[in-house]
């Protein structure tokens, strides 16, 4: 199944539409469903991601089957391991033989008490030691990651510092990546309003809750909690990163033009071409090793790719495909 083969119906070939469907509480019930469907026994970890980080996550695995290997799923900013598209992954690869483990990554979903020091995107080393102890706790091969959005960016990351890592990934997956984090901000303060409204809405929510729980180190006012995503992201890194500047923490954690090239893990990288938040243009100028393919569908929108009513995805049957055939490999 390749992206040629996504065709939606003529209602759904909406970037926008499919963009709120898919992120709607009417698909994360339906990725509830779905995922309680498989059978499958979840448990609660929390993760050692060195130098006294904690994440937490959730395993998954269907009693009485050999799982034909372990996908590490990772989420997209202000999403969590509940969001639609990871229970409705999880639920498609627990389907085909896999066991599955959803990592949350610092300040989301409800792990805002677990770290002092506020998550940004830059956190790449936590994420690689994390991704090292849960392949060492859960001692099954091959190991395979697929992300999301920004969750995409870090498995490609991931990725691309496995090899000194020890950590032996058979294959990554990623559904629209970020590429530019400084063209993405600029497409959502250009572009229709709503994705930058949803962001910075889930983002003060988010360090409100950060505030609570840790007052002495974070007291910064209802002022600072109003600022817009840029003014807001440039506080941030200014008080709360040794980057200094707005450009460096976007260059910190970009991936475009030419930054894929030294990548020697299998990857696979679907994109929409009306991606609202996330310019194609970035991925048609990438520079990719012959081991990563990249698919471009004319519709999706960001992170949508829904077939129908239904609300079932495109992605995550991709995303199941290209892992599934990767531990086949394997």
């Amino acid at each position: 199944m390749t992206a040629a083969d996504y065709r939606p119906p003529r209602w759904l070939r909406n970037a926008h539409v499919q963009s709120v469907l898919g992120s709607s509480p009417l698909r994360r019930r339906h990725g509830e469903r779905s995922l309680a469907a498989t059978g499958a026994q979840t448990t609660v970890h929390l993760v050692d991601a060195g130098e006294g980080v904690r994440l937490q996550g959730l395993h998954s695995t269907v009693p009485g089957r050999e799982p034909h290997g372990l996908a590490l799923l990772l989420h997209g900013w202000e999403g969590s391991v509940d969001s639609s598209y990871m229970r409705l992954t999880a639920a498609e690869l627990l389907q085909r033989g896999f066991e599955v483990f959803r990592l949350n990554f610092r300040d989301h979903g409800e792990t805002h008490h677990l770290n002092e020091a506020l998550f940004h995107s830059n956190r790449i080393d936590e994420v690689v030691r994390a991704a090292c102890e849960v392949a060492a706790r859960f001692v099954r091969r091959p190991l395979t990651v697929a992300g999301y959005s920004l969750g995409g960016n870090f498995a490609l990351r991931l990725a691309l510092r496995a090899r000194a890592a020890g950590l032996p990934l058979a294959h990554v997956a990623a559904v629209c990546p970020v590429l530019d984090p400084a063209r993405t901000m600029e497409a959502m303060e250009q572009g229709f309003p709503l994705y930058l409204w949803y962001f910075e809405r889930k983002w003060r929510r988010s360090l409100a809750r950060k505030r609570e729980l840790f007052p002495a180190s974070h007291d910064f006012d209802d002022r600072t909690l109003g600022l817009r995503m840029r003014p807001l992201t440039q506080w941030m890194v200014e008080r709360h990163t040794d980057f200094g500047t707005l450009d460096h923490y976007f260059d910190g954690y970009s991936i475009a033009g030419d930054r894929l090239t030294a990548l020697d893990v299998p990857a696979s990288i679907l994109m929409a071409a009306d991606d609202p938040v996330i310019p194609v243009e970035g991925f048609r100028a990438l520079s990719l090793p012959p081991s990563v393919q990249l698919e471009i569908a004319p519709w999706g929108g960001h992170c949508g790719f829904l077939q129908g009513a239904r609300l079932d995805g495109f992605a995550e049957r991709w995303v199941a495909d290209r892992l599934v055939a990767a531990a086949a490999a394997a």
